[in-house]
């Protein structure tokens, strides 16, 4: 279980959210600048909130009361950005391999296997990123983050800087990943059809609040954003 309650003032700009997830894929739902991305930093631990709280499963991540704040290089949470953010130097093969090291972890074939079975990029191993397309980047990322062996798995806009051929070839893959990978995912978008596809609760935020935790279907109820 996930469990936010945090406060942020960036300028202008102030975010107070809470909720609780029990599993799953969470959407963090809502229009452009209303403060998803600062909420995912801050349970990742890029980003410090002002105030608050934040525990995951059984361990308390942040905690301001406390003076709780675990690196986030200690969190075991994986994270997906917009633009993939692979090594360019680096074959798709050790790109994947630095999911394990940079923990410290051993090296499991069998897990590595399954992961890239999981996604398809078996052809893709011995490839540099500039000659993947976007959605392979993106498939190698997430292959990346899963072998981190992460209590939880963020995905921030995963989609938003492919095409529309690209999104719908990579949307497969996340709903295997959904279906498969038994990692829990807090899934960042604003886009409506992304999120009846791929999560199973909704939180919505918007202006820095979180006005709504609803189920997907919830989505059909409002008039929202779609791009």
């Amino acid at each position: 279980m996930l469990s936010v309650d945090v406060e942020k003032k960036l300028g202008d700009f102030s975010l107070a959210a809470s909720f609780e997830t029990a599993g799953d894929v969470t959407a963090l739902f809502g229009p452009s600048g209303a403060g998803k991305t600062t909420l995912v930093n801050m349970i990742a631990g890029l980003v410090t909130p002002d105030r608050g709280r934040i525990v995951l499963d059984d361990a308390v991540l942040f905690d301001s009361a406390t003076g709780i704040n675990i690196p986030a290089h200690r969190r075991r949470i994986g994270y997906v950005f917009q633009e993939g953010r692979l090594f360019p130097h680096m074959t798709v093969a050790r790109n994947l391999d630095y999911g394990h090291r940079m923990n410290g972890l051993p090296f499991d074939a069998a897990e590595a296997n399954r992961v890239i079975d999981m996604l398809d990029i078996r052809s893709l191993l011995e490839r540099r990123p500039g000659k993947l397309s976007g959605g392979e980047r993106q498939r190698i990322a997430v292959g990346r983050a899963l072998l981190t062996r992460p209590r939880l798995l963020l995905l921030d806009e995963p989609l938003a800087s492919l095409d529309a051929k690209r999104k719908s070839e990579i949307l497969p893959y996340l709903e295997k990943l959904r279906d498969e990978a038994r990692v829990p995912m807090v899934y960042v978008s604003h886009t409506p059809s992304e999120i009846r596809r791929i999560a199973t609760s909704v939180v919505w935020l918007d202006g820095g609040r979180v006005t709504a935790v609803r189920g997907v279907a919830f989505l059909d109820t409002m008039r929202a954003i779609d791009s």
